[in-house]
């Protein structure tokens, strides 16, 4: 076969021939229509209204939930504590309020001057009474109390024989109470 024979089929020159080859059927061309391109509409749109929904309806359940806790709640009428106990709180004793002891310097003047000498702002001491004279029973007027100051003795033949002077903290009534015993007996210290 030659060359030709075989271009010849598959050639421009034949108009006449299929443009497929021989042996296969196939149906003719036709135009396809003109259209609009399809759009998909209301995805994007679905979403954000769901999200929108979903937001309300927490939104809804809090308001709900607020709501009843509030409902559930203790109450009180016009200023009155109230007494009953509300579900799932625990009951809370009212804290008593404690009142400030405001303290103050006291003087206290120490039988013994020696004693006083080894003291120190910043110790704790105990204040010691040991009666009229020293025959009574003793007693003790004030525990754990700060010294506050040890002033210098005062310079004289007589100021060992009637003790030494020590400035404590203590509060007001306890202040009082050594003031008192301080005119009728002697007092001692013990360090803490």
């Amino acid at each position: 076969m030659s060359r030709s024979a075989v271009a010849a089929p598959y050639s421009s020159s034949a108009s006449s021939l299929p443009l497929f080859p021989p042996g296969s059927e196939a149906p003719p061309t036709c135009e396809v229509p003109h259209f609009a391109p399809v759009r998909v509409r209301g995805g994007r749109g679905r979403l954000h209204r769901l999200v929108r929904h979903r937001r309300r309806l927490l939104a809804a359940g809090l308001v709900v939930t607020a709501a009843a806790l509030v409902a559930a709640g203790p109450h009180s009428e016009a200023g009155e504590p109230d007494t009953r106990r509300a579900r799932g709180h625990p009951v809370a004793e009212p804290v008593p309020e404690r009142q400030s002891t405001r303290f103050v310097a006291a003087p206290v003047r120490i039988a013994d001057a020696a004693t006083v000498r080894l003291l120190r702002p910043g110790d704790r001491i105990d204040v010691v009474s040991t009666g009229d004279g020293g025959t009574g029973g003793t007693s003790v007027l004030a525990r754990g109390v700060r010294v506050t100051e040890v002033p210098e003795p005062v310079a004289g033949a007589g100021a060992a024989a009637d003790g030494a002077l020590v400035v404590v903290s203590v509060p007001r009534e306890t202040a009082h109470r050594l003031v008192g015993a301080g005119t009728t007996a002697r007092l001692a210290v013990a360090l803490c």
